[in-house]
């Protein structure tokens, strides 16, 4: 199978994935859904397990690893080479409480590299999806990152948990402007689209929160880089990876020069 019949295929299962998810999540009432909380109090909902069972008998196939935030990791997929990474349902709090701001996030590894991926919002009808060999499509139109050259005026997309916590109190002056928003996953999917010019995280993330939006950004000709500026792998051990930061193709090296004259105050700010 060629490189672009296989990334094909793989586009058809993620789409037909993403499609059997959204039926899924009709069931469920955002804002009106009975939450539990996990160790750490992350919260999680019956809407969550719905979707990674569905999500896992529509992807899977004999040979492929599964890593997933809502099933057990039992480490066969350290043997693999192909593996999905999947968030079924990426922004929880914002699904809880109602806000528009939640995802279900599909990733390819393959090798440890993000290569295909795909992102549906249902309560926008926002579908992204894309590999490394396809570009990406935003609701079925070719799309591209950001081409803004620098960052003044720029759109950066903020965790929203992040900005109440006071964690990006330091940038209020900076010349760029800040949107707090939900779901790393969704926010990384408007950048891969050119919906905004970059976002960036500073605590820690998990492979299934940035594995897809990975691929899309990059896949869409953007960048993307780990907190510590070295490149992201997927399908580690241990899925906690240090924050995320991605843009378009022109904003690398000045976002690298603003963060790095705050550097002091972000590792100040890092949590586990």
């Amino acid at each position: 199978m060629s490189s672009s019949s296989n990334s094909q295929e793989l586009l058809e299962r993620i789409h037909a994935a993403l499609e059997a998810a959204r039926a899924v999540l009709k069931r469920f009432t955002p804002g009106a859904i009975e939450t539990e909380y996990k160790v750490g109090h992350d919260p999680v909902t019956e809407a969550d397990r719905a979707v990674d069972d569905i999500l896992r008998k529509t992807l899977l196939r004999a040979g492929e690893g599964w890593l997933s935030e809502e099933t057990v990791d039992d480490f066969t997929r350290l043997a693999k080479q192909r593996v999905w990474v999947v968030d079924p349902l990426d922004g929880t709090r914002e699904f809880v409480q109602g806000i528009p701001e939640f995802c279900v996030s599909i990733a390819m590894v393959e090798n440890g590299i993000p290569v295909a991926g795909g992102i549906c919002n249902p309560a926008t009808n926002e579908l992204i999806l894309g590999s490394r060999d396809t570009g990406v499509t935003y609701n079925g139109k070719p799309a591209q990152p950001s081409q803004r050259k620098d960052l003044h005026g720029a759109l950066v997309l903020a965790s929203r948990s992040e900005v109440n916590r006071g964690e990006w109190r330091k940038f209020e002056s900076a010349e760029f402007n800040i949107r707090p928003m939900g779901s790393v996953a969704y926010k990384l999917g408007l950048i891969a689209a050119g919906r905004a010019d970059l976002t960036f995280t500073l605590v820690p993330k998990n492979e299934w929160d940035v594995a897809a939006g990975a691929a899309l950004v990059e896949s869409a000709g953007g960048w993307v880089l780990k907190l510590d500026n070295s490149p992201l792998r997927c399908n580690q051990k241990n899925p906690l990876i240090s924050g995320l930061l991605a843009g378009g193709p022109f904003l690398c090296d000045p976002l690298l020069a603003m963060l790095d004259r705050h550097s002091q105050t972000i590792g100040a700010d890092k949590q586990p």
